[in-house]
């Protein structure tokens, strides 16, 4: 796979100091890396790259929608997302990213690509249940809510009224009461 080229920043060039870099990012950007979890994005990117003698500090920083289903109703619905991340690029004798924190390349470098760090940021910003909101507050109405709520389990009070008791529980239940 070719590296998405608009995502690499070539460092040796710019002054030391702050740089800005301002990227929109959408579903071709995750089709990219055969990700097909979000029916549709809508997510920033700021990145703020600080250049200093023997380092880089990158600040990433990420806000935005993704379109995702519903994880009970299966219904699509856009999920907020928003997450920060720092990362340290050191000159070394060979690459390592052992570290995640922390990225050594070697000394002839000149450029980097940080489309992997965006990706990895947005999908691990993204909540591990995704529930539309019209479900938390009630106002969703889809037929497989209404199958669910039909096949849901009755509470232990509506069972115990509907149906009759074994005379033998009740004398262990008076074991239980009778502490």
């Amino acid at each position: 796979m070719k590296p998405l080229k608009e995502f690499t920043i070539q460092f040796v060039g710019l002054k030391v100091g702050e740089h800005h870099f301002d990227y929109q990012i959408d579903k071709k950007f995750f089709e990219y890396f055969e990700f097909e979890d979000f029916n549709d994005s809508s997510i920033k990117a700021e990145i703020v790259l600080d250049k200093k003698q023997t380092l880089l500090e990158f600040d990433f920083k990420i806000s935005g929608t993704i379109n995702v289903n519903c994880d009970l109703s299966n219904e699509p619905f856009n999920q907020e997302i928003f997450d920060e991340f720092q990362l340290v690029v050191k000159f070394g004798q060979e690459y390592n990213d052992d570290n995640e924190e922390i990225l050594i390349i070697p000394h002839g470098e000149y450029e980097i690509n940080i489309a992997q760090y965006i990706y990895e940021l947005v999908v691990l910003a993204v909540p591990s249940k995704l529930i539309h909101p019209g479900i938390k507050d009630g106002t969703l109405k889809s037929d497989i809510l209404s199958k669910l709520e039909e096949l849901s389990p009755k509470s232990l009070e509506e069972k115990e009224n509907t149906e009759e008791m074994d005379p033998r529980w009740n004398t262990l239940k008076k074991l239980l009461t009778d502490k």
